[in-house]
């Protein structure tokens, strides 16, 4: 009996690091009648600021709307940003739970390690990260919103 709880320590364990390596912050495997669910508490990102306007505040929104010149004048600006997408189909999540603060909002500034937000996707919380160094110029989807795979999320201003 003890070398099963042994066994099923170390399986537990090894999870965990798995969830560290991948920056899982939750897991849950079902075998059989077995169910682990396992969730890890994520700091939030040092330098964070507690958003001011709606949580789902995106460029258009704060931008005044007028006649349709403005929709022909877009890509211009945008041009030179990098478009950041999703790296699977899965559901929006802008913040890591919805009393936490926002990963990042219009005007942050990312790095390439920086969290962005998370796509969850079979109950698996999967957390993306910038990979470019800049400003967030855009965001492009709503917290609880499906995404697919290589959908934009984010615009981002590079520096």
């Amino acid at each position: 009996m003890a070398e099963k709880q042994n066994s099923d320590l170390k399986r537990i364990k090894e999870l965990i690091d798995i969830m560290k390596q991948n920056n899982l912050v939750e897991v849950e495997i079902k075998h059989g009648d077995d169910k682990i669910f396992l969730k890890r508490y994520q700091e939030p990102p040092a330098g964070t600021s507690v958003p001011t306007a709606s949580k789902n505040t995106t460029a258009a929104a704060q931008a005044p709307k007028t006649e349709a010149e403005p929709t022909a004048s877009q890509p211009q600006p945008e041009e030179n940003l990098v478009e950041i997408t999703s790296p699977l189909v899965g559901t929006f999540y802008a913040a890591p739970s919805p009393e936490s603060d926002l990963y990042v909002e219009v005007g942050s500034q990312v790095e390439p390690q920086t969290v962005i937000c998370i796509v969850e996707a079979m109950k698996v919380m999967n957390e993306i990260k910038a990979e470019t160094s800049g400003t967030i110029a855009e965001i492009l989807v709503e917290t609880g919103q499906a995404v697919e795979y290589g959908q934009v999320l984010f615009k981002v201003k590079p520096d």
